[in-house]
């Protein structure tokens, strides 16, 4: 007559598990990388919000420099100075405005391909006299020569 206490014994009893001591990172993983994509894409955005339909070119590509002013003339011929529009015949007077600081900054010009040359001329030569002597013109990639 052999009783067999284990087996009865375990019944009324509930095993414990122990705790789980890992975190799950997957979704850490997945979070930081929407996060990641989402900065890439507002960082290669234009800083300018002016809409503006750039010529084609092949030219290298200049780096942006945070001191770097950026001036904008669209389809009607409006003059903007970073966001801000310049009234008519008041470009020389807004570019005094300007605070250089020390060093001569780059002057990024973006014009809209509808627009004369005599018009982007204008633009840069007031430029000039104001004293930027570092001018870069802003246009859009292409892969085919003119």
């Amino acid at each position: 007559m052999a009783v067999n206490l284990s087996s009865s014994s375990r019944r009324g009893k509930r095993t414990r598990r122990a705790a789980m001591a890992e975190i799950n990172v997957t979704p850490l993983v997945d979070v930081m990388l929407v996060l990641l994509i989402i900065f890439m894409v507002t960082v290669t955005l234009p800083a300018v919000g002016v809409p503006v339909e750039l010529p084609e070119s092949r030219a290298a590509p200049v780096e942006e420099k945070p001191d770097q002013i950026t001036i904008s003339i669209d389809r009607a011929g409006v003059i903007y100075i970073e966001d801000a529009a310049v009234p008519a015949g008041g470009l020389p007077a807004a570019l005094e405005a300007l605070d250089r600081g020390g060093e001569q900054p780059l002057v990024v010009l973006r014009a809209d391909r509808a627009l004369e040359y005599g018009r982007v001329m204008q633009a840069m030569g007031e430029l000039g006299r104001a004293g930027f002597t570092s001018i870069s013109m802003v246009t859009e990639g292409s892969v085919s020569a003119p």
